[in-house]
Formats: structure tokens, C-alpha cells, sequence
């Protein structure tokens, strides 16, 4: 039995108890409704207690939630403890670390990268959005790539691998994994379940992406700053790297055209445009945010791709939330998130039913697809863009039905997987292992004509819903792949920053290439279905 002590924030009653207004918090979630804003979850702090908090349906506080680039934060604190325990500093040089990759000739920009460069995105490095992760040589894919500019001559690059080396220099100094650095020192004291974090083949954590953590679990590690280091009394981070992580350290405004990324970076953390504060920032509007004026921590997990219209519908809002009233609840005033609309309502069945009961679905692989190493899966891309293990190449699909469910059990890889589909407008839940990761899949299926069954799986932790249309013509079936968020919104986003992925002479292919993304990501794929049901032995 596991008899780690729980430790969970303060709660207050009820917001206005500690002077946060119910009313602006009902007035930030109508704004992210009117602007489709995908949010999964909201936690507002005040004096150290919870003053508001609320999940999405089918979203809740068990679940860990993907963080995207709020993961380097974490990093960059593993690096503050680094430093403070005398294992490294700000000056050590990542060639003293990997000193076997030091090239014959001598290397300049080389000779000067640091911690400093690294935590700041000011290495110079100019690490491909698109590199491969499946390679599975992620450290000499970094020593590789080219250099875009010396480091620390004030250019400035968002680039993901600076932390993914961060953990590499941490691991080979400290002879173990970040998450097993951290756990004694940070998840332990704020009471954080050691986390699932993406890592390579050699057992590095991605540093800039990859980490799982449930929406109170990134509340403490905001508040944790903002109270200087201090959790239920007790120094956890040392004091200094939280005054130091969150200045400025690189002017980034002249690269990069969104507003709010104009502001200023520190070491993993950016400085806001709306507010005097800061924020670990991740992928699809995974925020924590800390106020250094108005004694606030806003904790935001969502699906919206489109960070800057998230923030703005909390810029419009923020400054609002703090009241002087008398400690009162406002009257008849009690904003929640609705539930998402995932669930396929219960529709009339198909006699085709009978026909394909147990029969496997046998499916073409889609070879551009796989070419590009995003081979046809049930996770979205967003999931696993980024993963060393994408999963993929979907097959030997069955489907069995019953009174008021199917179950639909597929391969991908060496990951065999059943999902259970409500077919009564009601999902069902089933645990799931896909690219190396447990999800838990919130299902549901219906006919959307004769002859085409339409599945909706949402995998609770990622961002987004799967969409899998499945048509029926005789033995021949079509599975057209979808998701919630569409293709077409990721390449659209995408193709705002096209400088950000392509050299200038290839910003004209670049953006023809995002138009055409959804296309090719989404592109059906054919199937067909075995003659004969499958025969299972009762030996």
C-alpha cells in the first residue's frame, strides 16, 4: 500500500472569500465559449488557496493533462537546483559535458554554447520543428544541425532541443534521470505523482515537451514560484532561481510576430504582455501564470492551438477577477466549464451489422504517410508530432456489437488495443497504450448512414478527439481519419509562423506545403475485410 501522505491545496469556499469575483470568472468562460476556446480545465489561486476551480467533461482532476513546452519550466528548475547544489552553472559549456563531440576542427560558436544560451533560447542552434524523433539520436541530430547565429550575440530562436540538451547535461552529470532528480527535490515536496515525461531511446526526458501533469499539480509548481520557492512553509525551489528563471534574458520581441511572445524570455519562463507577470507556456494554450501585482496563479489546460486568442479572452479578464466585497458569494453565480460536445447521439442501426460482426478489417498502409513518419493512427497528431514513439500503421481492426455498444479492437505496432463505444449517446471508458503512453479513452459510435459507422475517441491527457468513419461496400471499406481539432485549423496557425519552420528561400513552398497538410495527414485509407468471421477456440 502506498502510504505517501497526500497533500492537496487550501480550498477556499467559494471565490469571493478570498476576492475573486464569481461574476468575471462566468464573464472569462462566455468569452471562451464566443471565441471556440476548447478548455479543459480552470484553477484560479488567491492567498495560496484554491479560490476557483473546473474540468470539461469528460476531463477531471485524476487525470494528468499533456503540457507541451510548459515541460522546459520544469526543466529549467532542475537546472536552478543543479546550480544550487554546485553541479553546474550558468557558464558551463555543453562541449565539457560531451566532450566526444567535439569536431576536429574548432568550432567557434561551439566553443562558447553554455546553460545560459540553453535555458534562454539564445544557443544558436537551428534544431528542424520537423526532426524525426523516432531516430532515436537526439543528441547528435543537436550537435548536427546548423548554426543559425552565435550564441549570445543577442539573436534570439525558439528551439525545443536547448532543453532536450539541458536534460542530457543533467542526466550525465547527476548519473540519473531528470524525473528521478526532481522527485526527491520537487514532486516529492509538492506532492506531485512522479510523472509520465517523453523521452528518448537512452531513457533522457524531451526537456522541452513531453511531460503529463494533472491541472492541481501545475497549480502547486506556480504557487511554489510565486510564494519565492515556499510550499505549506518549507523551501522547496531555491529562492533565487525563482527571481532569476522569470527576468528577462533575451529580447525576443524582433523575432517573433505574436503579441504576447514579444514581452521578454527568462530562463524557461515568459514574461506576459497583458499582465505584470509570467507564465510556463505550452502547446495548445497549456498555461501557468503568476501575477507579481495582484497575488494570483491561473492554471489553464485546454485544446486551442491558437494560444494568443486564449490568452487575449484572459487578458480582457484578469485584472477584473480581484473585488473588494465583503467576503460574500455572489448570488445565484456559479460558472463551470460545460461538458464537451464529443459524444455521437444514439441513431438508428445498420443491418450490416451482422455482416461484418468479427470480421477483421485488414488496412493499406498509406506510404507517403510513412515516409514522413507520421504513419495512420488512432492518437491525433498533435499527440505524437512530437514523440519518439508515434505508434501508427493501424490494422487488423474488429468490430463486435451489442445491445447498446460496440467494441472496435485494432493493432498498431506492438500495441494491441479494444476500446468500448457507447452506441446510446452515452461514452464509455477504456484504457489504452498507444505511442508508449496510458490513456484513458472516452468512446462513442453510431450510423451515420447504412453502410458508414462513425467513431469518436477521445484520449483523456491529450488535446484533441479522434474521428474514424468506417464505410462499408461489400468486402471493400474506407476508414477516413479526422480530428477535433482539424488538420486544417493546425496548418493554418502553423502557416502564421512559416519563418519559424522554413529558411527564407522556401516560405513560398512552406506555406503551399501547410495548404496541403490536411490532405495528406487525413488522406483515407483502404481496407478490406476477411472472407470469413474469425474462429475463436474455446480450447
Amino acid at each position: 500500500m502506498d502510504s505517501k501522505e497526500v497533500i492537496r491545496l487550501q480550498r477556499a469556499d467559494y471565490p469571493e472569500q478570498v476576492g475573486i469575483s464569481s461574476k468575471t470568472i462566468s464573464e472569462l468562460i462566455r468569452d471562451f465559449k464566443e471565441n471556440d476556446v476548447e478548455v479543459h480545465s480552470l484553477m484560479i489561486l488567491r492567498e495560496g488557496k484554491v479560490a476557483y476551480e473546473t474540468w470539461a467533461a469528460p476531463y477531471a482532476p485524476e487525470y494528468p493533462h499533456m503540457m507541451y513546452s510548459v515541460s522546459k519550466s520544469f526543466t529549467s528548475t532542475a537546472v536552478g537546483f543543479a546550480i544550487d547544489e554546485g553541479l553546474m552553472t550558468l557558464e558551463t559549456r555543453l562541449i565539457d559535458i560531451f566532450p566526444e563531440y567535439k569536431p576536429k576542427s574548432k568550432d567557434e560558436n561551439l566553443e562558447k554554447l553554455n546553460v545560459h544560451h540553453l535555458l534562454s533560447m539564445q544557443s544558436g542552434k537551428n534544431v528542424s520543428v520537423f526532426s524525426d524523433k523516432a531516430k532515436n539520436h537526439w543528441i547528435k541530430d543537436f550537435f548536427d544541425a546548423s548554426w543559425k547565429f552565435t550564441p549570445g550575440d543577442g539573436h534570439w530562436q525558439y528551439i525545443s532541443e536547448n532543453q532536450y540538451m539541458l536534460c542530457a547535461m543533467l542526466t550525465r552529470i547527476t548519473g540519473m534521470s531528470v524525473v528521478e532528480y526532481l522527485t526527491p527535490r520537487l514532486f516529492e515536496p509538492l506532492g506531485i505523482d512522479v510523472p509520465f515525461w517523453e523521452h528518448d531511446i537512452d531513457g533522457i526526458e524531451a526537456g522541452g515537451w513531453g511531460l503529463y501533469l494533472k491541472t492541481e499539480d501545475l497549480a502547486k509548481f506556480m504557487l511554489c514560484y510565486q510564494q519565492r520557492g515556499k510550499f505549506n512553509g518549507k523551501q522547496v525551489i531555491p529562492e533565487k532561481w525563482t527571481r532569476l528563471a522569470q527576468k528577462v534574458h533575451a529580447n525576443n520581441s524582433p523575432f517573433t510576430k505574436v503579441i504576447d511572445s514579444q514581452c521578454g524570455y527568462g530562463y524557461c519562463f515568459w514574461r506576459c504582455g497583458g499582465i505584470n507577470g509570467y507564465r510556463a507556456d505550452g502547446m495548445f494554450s497549456q498555461f501557468g501564470i503568476v501575477s507579481n501585482d495582484a497575488d494570483i496563479v491561473f492554471v489553464i489546460t485546454a485544446g486551442e492551438i491558437n494560444e494568443q486568442k486564449t490568452r487575449d479572452c484572459i487578458w480582457r479578464h484578469f485584472n477584473k477577477l480581484i473585488i473588494e466585497n465583503d467576503g460574500e458569494p455572489t448570488p445565484d453565480v456559479k460558472p463551470e466549464l460545460a461538458p464537451l460536445d464529443d459524444d455521437l447521439e444514439a441513431a438508428e442501426r445498420s443491418p450490416i451489422e451482422k455482416d461484418i460482426e468479427g470480421r477483421t478489417i485488414y488496412l493499406q498502409r498509406n506510404l507517403v504517410l510513412n515516409a514522413a513518419g507520421f504513419p495512420l493512427g488512432m492518437l491525433p497528431i498533435p499527440i505524437v508530432y512530437m514523440s519518439g514513439d508515434r505508434a501508427g500503421n493501424m490494422d487488423n481492426v474488429v468490430l463486435h456489437f451489442n445491445d447498446d455498444n460496440c467494441t472496435m479492437t485494432w493493432d498498431e505496432g506492438d500495441e494491441h488495443n479494444t476500446i468500448i463505444c457507447g452506441m446510446d449517446g452515452k461514452a464509455r471508458t477504456s484504457p489504452i497504450t498507444l505511442a508508449g503512453m496510458n490513456f484513458t479513452a472516452f468512446s462513442t459510435a453510431a450510423w451515420i448512414d447504412e453502410k458508414t459507422l462513425e467513431i469518436h475517441m477521445r484520449p483523456v491527457g491529450g488535446v484533441c478527439m479522434r474521428i474514424i468513419k468506417l464505410t462499408f461496400n461489400g468486402n471493400i471499406v474506407k476508414l477516413s481519419p479526422s480530428s477535433r481539432m482539424t488538420m486544417t485549423d493546425m496548418a493554418e496557425n502553423l502557416a502564421l509562423d512559416v519563418d519559424t519552420f522554413f529558411p527564407p528561400i522556401l516560405h513560398r513552398f512552406g506555406l503551399v506545403a501547410f495548404d496541403q497538410l490536411p490532405g495528406i495527414i487525413d488522406a483515407p485509407v483502404l481496407g478490406r475485410l476477411e472472407s470469413e468471421k474469425a474462429v475463436i477456440s474455446e480450447s
